[in-house]
């Protein structure tokens, strides 16, 4: 989840206009209350911008949703292996760093495919989701996401913005006969990169949305919050030393937890 040095906010306000109805409850009024995430980049004066951040944009721009990171991962792929359903694992740096980070390993022998990409937004997901999530023909997809939209790093993405982006990836992945898994976002009190946006109750309010909505599609909710969680809605520093991406300590807990809502979704 690192700071994009780069991204435009049209791009995620044109990904994510916002239809369903706001949460309700205290929760929602305190996430309501918070203050408004925008990656500060995008708030700046245009002077006071570097020659390398201009240019770290530009390229960044160039493919917003980072559609070239996987290409040619995904044509080197082969099918699937008949007897093997194949599980892709969707999201941001905590889903990229599984099994790249020091001391992590991801699912020793299983047919998993990890397709994360550090920083992305629900809505940069959602353009690369055809690419590579579809067309690797798993038969189910974990997603894991939406922290760093609440963390602004594409600029503005309310609630019901987010709530969107996952509709939309559901339905893309259910016409095509790919069984989902909708992760909880895991708990966080404060971004390193963005701080004091106190976004522990935005976490709950996104959370308890994609429970009920994971019911309401026939798909799989994945609770990792739970498991994670302090007092503070945060993670302690032995799950996760910045309070954001988990230690090898965090993806031990949360890898049983995976397996159990893949074995899951694959009954269906």
């Amino acid at each position: 989840m690192k700071l994009p040095s780069t991204l435009g906010i049209a791009f995620a306000l044109l990904i994510g206009i916002p239809v369903s109805s706001p949460a309700t409850g205290q929760a929602a009024t305190s996430a309501a209350s918070a203050p408004v995430a925008i990656n500060p980049m995008y708030t700046v004066p245009a002077s006071s911008l570097t020659t390398e951040q201009v240019a770290s944009m530009q390229q960044e721009l160039a493919d917003w949703p980072q559609l070239g990171r996987y290409r040619a991962d995904n044509a080197q792929l082969a099918p699937p292996a008949s007897g093997q359903p194949r599980v892709v694992f969707y999201g941001d740096s905590i889903t990229d760093a599984w099994g790249r980070a020091k001391g992590t390993t991801f699912f020793p022998g299983k047919p998993y495919v990890n397709r994360g990409i550090s920083g992305q937004t629900t809505a940069q997901m959602l353009l690369r989701f055809r690419q590579d999530v579809i067309d690797l023909r798993p038969a189910a997809v974990l997603i894991l996401a939406g922290t760093n939209d609440i963390a602004g790093n594409t600029g503005l993405a309310t609630l019901p913005m987010i709530e969107d982006n996952f509709r939309s990836m559901t339905e893309l992945a259910q016409a095509h006969q790919v069984r989902v898994i909708l992760a909880s976002v895991l708990p966080v009190s404060d971004y390193p990169w963005h701080r004091g946006l106190q976004p522990a109750d935005k976490v709950r309010t996104l959370n308890a949305w994609l429970k009920q909505y994971a019911a309401s599609r026939g798909a799989i909710y994945l609770d990792y919050y739970s498991a994670l969680a302090n007092a503070q809605g945060g993670m302690d520093s032995r799950l996760a030393s910045d309070g954001v991406h988990p230690t090898p300590a965090g993806y031990a807990v949360m890898a049983p937890l995976a397996h159990q809502a893949i074995d899951e979704a694959l009954k269906h």
